[in-house]
């Protein structure tokens, strides 16, 4: 077999090298990685978990963090799942956590609302056909970077693994993901 042929059966090429980091517990990816692909983005933000909590919980100033990014151009969605959906109770009934599933949406939807109308910024429920497929993968989109949070059955998200992807070109894994966030904010209700 020809040296080259070796050398490009190895190397990864192309979108084979979207994967920068894969985290066995998105909990272990390191603290510091939220704050800084939401402070590197320039375009965009589409935070597509189905409680979002967290962010506010993790990340000093986060809202205001949001509203400087909007109030420079910068498109920040936030899509959420509804706090008193059935989807939301069968997987409060999974979890079985103390601090509950509508908890944890009512934190995200409590800090949207303090955002108020901004410009540029946008919030959604999942809609209700959707929300089976949008509680079982968070996709947060950050630019050209995501973290994408593949839900095991039986896990809270924080303990479900992680996969940090930075897209190369077009109809790689990124774009997939990519694809799926957009199918459920089209589809999405607008949060009043």
């Amino acid at each position: 077999m020809p040296w080259s042929r070796v050398v490009t059966d190895r190397v990864k090429t192309g979108s084979d090298r979207e994967l920068v980091q894969s985290y066995r517990y998105r909990s272990s990816a390191p603290s510091t990685i939220w704050a800084t692909l939401a402070n590197e983005a320039s375009r965009e933000i589409l935070l597509g978990g189905y409680t979002n909590y967290f962010f506010w919980t993790n990340v000093p100033d986060f809202g205001g963090l949001l509203r400087r990014k909007a109030e420079a151009g910068c498109r920040v969605r936030v899509l959420i799942g509804r706090p008193g959906s059935e989807v939301t109770r069968n997987r409060e009934v999974v979890e079985a956590a103390a601090l509950t599933v509508p908890t944890r949406n009512r934190i995200t939807l409590e800090h949207v609302a303090a955002l108020g109308a901004l410009e540029g910024f946008e919030a959604r429920y999942s809609a209700p056909e959707d929300a089976v497929n949008h509680i079982s993968l968070s996709v947060f989109r950050f630019d050209d970077d995501a973290l994408v949070t593949p839900h095991l059955a039986r896990v809270i998200g924080h303990d479900s693994p992680m996969m940090h992807l930075r897209r190369q070109g077009d109809g790689g894994m990124f774009d997939r993901f990519r694809d799926h966030g957009e199918e459920l904010w089209d589809r999405g209700e607008p949060v009043r």
